[in-house]
């Protein structure tokens, strides 16, 4: 499956792209964790303070973002790049999108601009822009892309984005925003500087919504002027809609892409699908310009899918981390994800979730002290037991805040290392208890063959044969949930049958 990180939202949509709070340097270690009621999993934010500061968690819609920084500074990109994992490196991968990004630069307002690109080490499907000529891809939008017009779209956007100076111009709409804002509570009130605030929240949203539009629009005429399929970005677009419904499906959520949010920044996928589409025919009927799909399948060929294994690994309900030393099964049916705060969790049907996180915590300090000292809400004090778990000293305890019960663990790892599990369910029943007390229990350190034959999943392109299909393909899916669905997510298809013979397909396999 695509093992997407969940991201925490900037204090301004244009300080930066979503960043990653992955498994992938430590875990977060909050002060004070709130009730995790079921949104924490499933999307909507769930509060977690840190030294008194609230962090909003949540899952991120799966489309292109663009830092707003008008002038990068070396430490900026740095930054930048640490966050999303690191660069990516394949020489193949890398020479072939700095080729069309070469060609868009030369169809460009200004061609003598030139871009630099840079592969991150992600598995997110994301893409953004620093000004004035830094293109950011992830390896997870490559393996989602099915030809080279399309990655060209997506640059192109970025690109759209630079040249219109959409970061600058968001920061003055801010500025003036915050002005007006301060003045409305200084010489009126403070309950009409909080109804401005409300009018400039959505003015702001709208604005960034029609630089979306804009990027979309300079993208498609660049693109297609360097002789790209302009219908590619329609294309990307789509997919972008399916992995988000595949994702809402996975997770027990509703998923309805048509209706725009108020305050989201991004255009509706339809309404930028059809806006997409009506540029396009401008260019010509579909078929216009090239797709050059053989060229970048082949470019793409062995590229590393999903989690980096040296961030952790999820293989079905198991969670592994090699270089932290522990493993964990989460209970039957749990849907993982992993981020450096948390790895966070929800049962198919959004009736559960769990997360495991880890903290620093004085060794002199006893586990029953720790757990009674006010970090998780509603805990009944009667509930606290000691045990062991393998072998590591361990204390759990029961949670109830408003309509959640929570089963809650603390292990101690080794030294000043704790992990905390959290349960969360609405009617935590002796079955249910019995589900999580195995879970807890099945955490434990790691042997080194264990950590042996953790490898990275691979992205592999394979030939149809006569009498292939799209179900005989997705059974070599090295993925755990839903095979097929994924299979035709990242081949564009849109249903199952046979294959034509001699056609090219993406696979995953360990």
């Amino acid at each position: 499956m695509l093992r997407r990180k969940l991201l925490t939202r900037p204090k301004s949509l244009n300080e930066g792209p979503h960043l990653m709070i992955g498994l992938q340097r430590r875990f977060g270690s909050g002060r004070r964790l709130l009730a995790i009621a079921l949104a924490l999993a499933l999307g909507a934010c769930a509060a977690m303070e840190d030294q008194g500061k609230p962090i909003a968690v949540e899952v991120p819609a799966a489309a292109p973002r663009t830092l707003g920084l008008e002038t990068p500074a070396s430490a900026e990109n740095q930054k930048m790049v640490a966050l999303f994992g690191g660069e990516y490196h394949d020489a193949a991968a890398e020479h072939f999108v700095n080729g069309i990004l070469l060609k868009l630069a030369k169809a460009g307002e200004n061609p003598e601009q030139p871009y630099q690109v840079t592969l991150l080490n992600s598995p997110v499907i994301n893409a953004f822009a620093m000004a004035p000529d830094r293109i950011y891809v992830t390896r997870g939008l490559l393996a989602l892309a099915n030809d080279a017009s399309e990655v060209a779209a997506v640059m192109a956007h970025e690109i759209g984005h630079i040249t219109a100076r959409h970061a600058a111009l968001r920061a003055e709409e801010e500025k003036r925003a915050a002005l007006i804002t301060q003045a409305a509570a200084v010489i009126e009130s403070r309950q009409k500087g909080e109804e401005v605030e409300a009018v400039e929240r959505r003015t702001l949203a709208s604005f960034s919504r029609q630089q979306e539009l804009e990027a979309d629009e300079i993208g498609i005429r660049v693109m297609a002027k360097a002789g790209y399929d302009p219908y590619a970005a329609a294309r990307f677009l789509t997919t972008l809609g399916r992995d988000s419904a595949l994702r809402a499906s996975l997770f027990g959520q509703g998923s309805d892409v048509s209706k725009p949010d108020l305050l989201a920044t991004h255009p509706s996928t339809p309404e930028r699908i059809a806006r997409a589409e009506q540029i396009a025919q401008q260019f010509g009927p579909p078929g216009t310009g090239t797709t050059d799909r053989t060229a970048y399948l082949a470019a793409i060929d062995g590229m590393t899918y999903g989690d980096d294994p040296a961030d952790g690994s999820i293989r079905g309900t198991t969670f592994i981390h090699p270089r932290l030393g522990f493993l964990f099964v989460a209970p039957d049916g749990f849907v993982l994800e992993n981020s450096a705060q948390a790895v966070l969790g929800v049962k198919t049907g959004g009736r559960e979730a769990l997360r495991l996180d880890s903290v620093r915590l004085d060794p002199s300090m006893t586990l029953e002290s720790y757990i009674s000292s006010g970090w998780i809400e509603g805990l009944l004090p009667s509930s606290i037991e000691t045990l062991e778990v393998n072998g590591m000293p361990a204390v759990t305890a029961s949670a109830r805040a408003g309509e959640w019960n929570f089963r809650v663990a603390v292990i101690r790892f080794q030294g000043d290392q704790v992990y905390r599990l959290i349960f969360a369910i609405r009617n935590l029943d002796a079955e249910a208890e019995k589900r999580f007390r195995a879970s807890i229990e099945s955490f434990r350190k790691t042997t080194p063959e264990e950590v042996e034959e953790v490898k990275p999943l691979r992205l592999v392109i394979v030939t149809a044969q006569p009498g292939d299909s799209v179900e005989s393909l997705s059974n070599k899916m090295a993925v755990a949930d839903h095979p097929l669905e994924h299979f035709e997510l990242i081949n564009g298809l849109t249903g199952p049958g046979p294959l034509p013979a001699g056609e090219h397909y993406k696979i995953v396999t360990d």
